[in-house]
């Protein structure tokens, strides 16, 4: 019996944890210039307060009606299709927005259906049922005028981006693939309530393309906006004036084995508050650095990050890493004697992945966004010492024609405050 041969991992495996290690002090002595140097004392904490950069920026949820006309004039010569469905019901969200002033403001905009075009049995080459996915991102500006009391119309114009995937079927294109970008533009009523909340209501027109076939589209929705103002001085001393532990820095390493893809499944399809993906990792390691930048007086805490990884698919064992900032929400769940108790949840973090090509799946472009959602304790006296669990999560949302996704299962860390 000749020998078998079992392949050394082993330099390949001392290179990641020598990444690793390069990464981790490369974020230690980042910390003097990505923020303050030591944890402030109580007098001196600053995070009391809303953050300048965040004072006067907004997010906006609006849900509505999307007239998207599908038929089959988007299907390619010589196709079919028993029938059409294009679902009414479609939500944008500003991610971002920025008010200047009463009367101007910027935003960057997202929107969806909730239920994608769905082509029904398609004669020709024979094809089940498919759905064709559109969806539209904006950078737009919009300008308001008074109409009378806390009654404001508005204008909006700017940059919009379609991104539509098709299907093939035998390697034949039976609906293909669009991206473009154009002009967008709406208009609306907004209803003050007051400095921080408002309502809103309008219409926003997203022009077709009769190169790719695609129809216009026309979202008619409407929603509330918060906005993020500075908190009054007694409200700022009443969270700062507290003994509850936010610790200024938190730096982390995770580890990822593959495991624990029942809960990606359970919080992706049976519970669905995070996503799924089809590109699976079978090893991981990643370093976060996180730094607090507000929090209330007990429970909330709003960070910004960066983080470095790197993955091996679990299929080809493909390698690639990726680079991260992001937004962080934590809340505090419980506050014992012993450890303080959170959970973390982080959206559409901008990021570079090293391969767009994982497991033969064509996971879009180089720029694409991590999201991830977890829990963890912050323990001992000064709560130094962390311990977490996450699952990651890497898309980039269907503003591009490809997005098989990545899906990093349960990641074990440990971490220190300070």
């Amino acid at each position: 019996m000749s020998p078998v041969h079992v392949p050394n991992r082993t330099p390949a495996r001392l290179a990641v944890y020598r990444h690793t290690i390069a990464a981790v002090l490369t974020l230690c002595m980042s910390v003097k210039t990505f923020g303050q140097q030591v944890a402030p004392s109580r007098d001196q904490d600053t995070r009391t307060q809303i953050p300048t950069f965040l004072r006067d920026a907004f997010l906006t949820v609006n849900i509505g009606a999307i007239d998207q006309p599908f038929s089959q004039q988007q299907l390619e010569p010589g196709f079919h299709a028993a029938s059409v469905t294009v679902p009414p019901v479609g939500v944008r969200v500003v991610l971002l927005g920025r008010e200047f002033n009463r009367f101007l403001s910027a935003q960057a905009s997202y929107l969806r259906p909730v239920n994608y075009v769905t082509y029904g049995v398609i004669a020709g080459p024979d094809v089940a049922g498919h759905h064709v996915r559109v969806n539209f991102g904006a950078l737009t500006v919009t300008g308001r005028a008074p109409v009378r009391g806390s009654l404001n119309v508005y204008g909006e114009l700017g940059l919009g981006l379609t991104s539509r995937t098709g299907f093939d079927e035998s390697r034949a294109s039976v609906v293909r693939d669009a991206h473009y970008a154009s002009v967008v533009a709406g208009a609306g009523l907004e209803h003050r309530i007051n400095r921080i909340w408002a309502l809103t209501t309008g219409v926003t027109y997203w022009p077709g393309r009769s190169a790719v076939s695609q129809p216009r589209t026309l979202f008619a929705s409407g929603g509330v906006r918060y906005t993020m103002r500075p908190l009054p001085e007694t409200r700022v001393e009443a969270n700062r004036d507290s003994d509850y532990v936010f610790p200024a820095h938190l730096l982390q390493i995770e580890y990822s084995s593959g495991i624990g893809y029942a809960i990606n499944d359970f919080v992706s399809k049976t519970v669905p508050v995070f996503w799924g993906g089809r590109a699976k990792v079978g090893f991981g390691v990643a370093t976060h650095y996180d730094q607090n930048v507000f929090h209330t007086r007990k429970v909330f805490a709003l960070d910004l990050g960066v983080s470095a990884g790197w993955y091996k698919t679990r299929q080809n064992s493909d390698r690639f890493h990726t680079l991260s900032v992001y937004p962080l929400l934590r809340w505090f769940v419980m506050r014992p004697a012993a450890a303080d108790v959170y959970v973390v949840y982080s959206l559409a973090g901008p990021t570079y992945i090293s391969k767009t090509v994982l497991d033969d799946l064509d996971t879009g472009h180089r720029f694409t966004f991590q999201d991830f959602i977890g829990a963890g304790i912050l323990a001992g006296r000064a709560r130094r010492l962390n311990v977490g669990v996450k699952l990651n999560h890497y898309s980039n949302g269907n503003i591009f024609t490809h997005n098989a996704a990545v899906m990093i299962p349960l990641t074990i860390s440990v971490g220190y405050a300070f």
